[in-house]
């Protein structure tokens, strides 16, 4: 147990590290704020909303990461999207028009992507942000990916691990052939599902559908259906008298994560990770092309493989990650330099020593934290998600229409968007 317990710390501090800041909030706040008076300014985008999606607006970001924005053009009350060529044409006047203003930087066009992506740096803080034109897709994601987060808060824990992690492996970096963010929140989501006993159901149970495909005709009633349909699904959930519970702690939680995906190079050869079913499936893997190295299925859209950017050349590399990391975790010989050199980025374990003081309580041994003032992490008071995200909360949907304890969570906290590729 003694290893447990200086892992938990160390998986603690960490934590306190990556977690966002309030200066991190309305930093990003500022830049959506700026981006929306430069879109105000192009002609061709009047009437046009700014939406964040991806991890910032599912709670599932660091104090590093991107922004992620969708240009809704909202031309009517019904979903439509722009043909591709005008995306493109758009993300062209958007990109002039943020170069006259003078404060962005490190432009990078991409037109052809599957999603046309225009790519840039603001001034706050260096925040790294992506643009794309109506990508309802990728907001409603979001959604579902902070609904489930509320049905255990150890789901938001374990993704801001895995993403560290993953970084610190160099195995979170779709363009050189390794797993995109979104594709680790779904094998955290699957690790959920298959616990014993589970923490989350199969996400058939929360929406039994093809959720983007259910993006059709009237925007606020195909909202308000999936919301409705999601809320009593997970309230219904939530309230199983019987329902037996999984009490892991954090530590073994994230070591069972490992193990479970350690031999993943040797079962993606017949195997597809179904999110969607909560189980490794057999006949999804004949119908993918020879080309995909893995499968795991993106149970908003199902039959899109969410990690069709890994390369068969770096699923031996992503296996050896887990073994690696697993057999440092439960080493005998544990200590906390150790441990940190396996779970984070040298710039990110730096901050942990210098940047939290530990003092001893009564309670067993365990630590509180105070930050102490840091040239580069100023002492500042971290506050709720929901206080700087309030504004963001899409008012299209009935307010009254849920009534449940899923929508109340969402009234203090949500905002719509998530990026499709993580």
């Amino acid at each position: 147990m003694s290893n447990y317990s200086t892992l938990e710390h160390v998986l603690e501090e960490i934590l306190q590290v990556v977690k966002p800041l309030q200066e991190d909030l309305q930093t990003r706040t500022r830049v959506i704020d700026e981006l929306r008076r430069v879109i105000g300014s192009v002609e061709s985008l009047r009437g046009a909303r700014v939406e964040p999606f991806g991890s910032f607006a599912s709670d599932l970001f660091t104090r590093w990461a991107d922004l992620d924005i969708s240009i809704d053009l909202l031309n009517s009350s019904c979903i439509s999207s722009a043909g591709k060529r005008r995306k493109q044409r758009l993300l062209v006047e958007i990109q002039r028009a943020l170069i006259n203003m003078g404060v962005w930087r490190r432009f990078q066009y991409i037109p052809n992507a599957r999603v046309p992506i225009l790519k840039f740096e603001s001034s706050l803080q260096g925040i790294s942000c992506d643009v794309s034109i109506d990508n309802l897709q990728g907001q409603i994601k979001s959604k579902l990916l902070l609904w489930i987060s509320a049905i255990d808060t150890r789901f938001r824990d374990m993704v801001l691990l895995v993403k560290e992690w993953a970084k610190a492996h160099d195995i979170n970096n779709p363009k050189t052939g390794t797993f995109n963010s979104y594709s680790l929140s779904l094998l955290v989501i699957f690790h959920f599902q298959t616990c014993v006993p589970a923490i989350l159901p199969p996400l058939r149970d929360i929406y039994a559908g093809n959720i983007v495909g259910d993006l059709q005709g009237v925007r606020t009633s195909a909202e308000r259906h999936i919301a409705q349909t999601c809320a009593a699904n997970i309230t219904r959930f939530r309230q199983q008298k019987f329902r037996p519970v999984n009490h892991s702690s954090l530590p073994e939680l994230f070591i069972s994560f490992l193990e479970k995906f350690s031999n993943i190079s040797l079962r993606a050869s017949e195997l597809g990770i179904s999110p969607y079913t909560g189980q490794w499936e057999y006949t999804r893997m004949r119908l993918l092309p020879k080309t995909y190295a893995l499968f795991i299925e993106d149970p908003f859209e199902q039959q899109e493989n969410s990690a069709r950017a890994v390369s068969m050349s770096n699923l031996t590399k992503i296996s050896e990650a887990f073994q690696m990391t697993r057999r440092r975790l439960i080493s005998a010989n544990q200590n906390q330099v150790a441990l940190l050199a396996a779970l984070v980025r040298p710039q990110v374990s730096q901050y942990i020593p210098r940047a939290l003081a530990r003092t001893p309580t009564d309670n067993g041994g365990h630590y509180q934290h105070r930050y102490q003032h840091h040239p580069t992490r100023p002492q500042v008071q971290r506050i709720p998600l929901s206080t700087t995200t309030r504004q963001f909360q899409n008012s299209r949907l009935d307010s009254r229409s849920s009534g449940s304890t899923l929508q109340n969570h969402n009234q203090g906290q949500h905002m719509w968007r998530a990026r499709s590729d993580g």
